[in-house]
């Protein structure tokens, strides 16, 4: 069972760091359902919007940290297939927000050999968010430090039934045999075809699920949850779940 810390629900923690970190064993990919945004600022009698923004800080800290301490990979939930769902002025901010991001924090990403990518049902995302996080992805193409991963307009369900057409299709183009349909087949359709898969699922808020997110991708990832709300979220919140993590033995289903 995954090891709750107490923290207190809206308040910031202090900046303790376990002193036992271990740098040698660090998860290589590190994937994050930032949640809590809304509620953040709910809390504090300000529109859902300004708890997005705020968010959107939080992401840039977190990446810093990332990067200095060596994690290979950070996939970040930005936007779900469901979140279209909201209100429409909430959605148009969210589709603003990739824009201002890296509009302002390109030059950083660059300078810090960080490379952008994403996942999800791209083609249906407004042309500005398209163009902003197109831009991204050309100019740090060639960076080889951390990958920042954005899930944009993602759902793992329609990810498994997209890579399920594929091989449909293949099959029926006979370019495979279905006696050669196995897991490596069937993730090399996924999104995350080039990625290492997760070892370390991190979610904000207090809520305990995985909200459609890299379920195929997550089978034997550790999870790991606070009751802090994104905005709240820092450094040594992820350290705390870097010491968690560190400290499970990992069977993948031996003994």
């Amino acid at each position: 069972m995954p090891i709750k810390f107490p923290f207190t629900r809206n308040k910031k923690q202090p900046q303790t760091q376990p002193s036992d970190l271990a740098d040698s064993h660090l998860p290589q990919h590190v994937a994050i359902i930032m949640d809590g945004n809304g509620r953040w600022a709910k809390d504090r009698g300000m529109p859902r919007i300004a708890g997005h923004k705020e968010g959107m800080s939080v992401v840039k800290r977190m990446v810093r940290y990332a990067s200095n301490i060596g994690i290979k990979v950070l996939t970040l939930y930005a936007f779900s297939t469901e979140n279209w769902k909201r209100p429409k002025n909430e959605v148009d901010f969210l589709m603003k927000l990739p824009v201002d991001f890296l509009n302002t924090y390109l030059p950083e990403l660059i300078e810090r050999n960080v490379q952008v990518r994403t996942i999800g049902d791209f083609d249906v995302l407004p042309a500005h968010t398209q163009k902003a996080v197109k831009e991204a992805i050309e100019k740090t193409e060639d960076n080889d430090g951390l990958i920042l991963n954005f899930a944009l307009n993602y759902g793992s369900r329609y990810e498994m039934v997209h890579a399920v057409k594929q091989i449909a299709s293949k099959v029926k183009e006979g370019e495979i045999e279905t006696s050669e349909i196995d897991e490596e087949l069937f993730s090399s359709q996924l999104y995350t075809c080039e990625l290492i898969e997760p070892d370390l699922l991190i979610r904000t808020s207090g809520e305990q699920r995985l909200s459609n997110f890299l379920l195929w991708q997550l089978a034997y990832a550790e999870f790991w949850f606070t009751e802090v709300y994104w905005p709240d979220f820092d450094e040594s919140h992820f350290e705390k779940a870097l010491y968690d993590f560190q400290n499970r033995k990992r069977r993948f289903g031996g003994v």
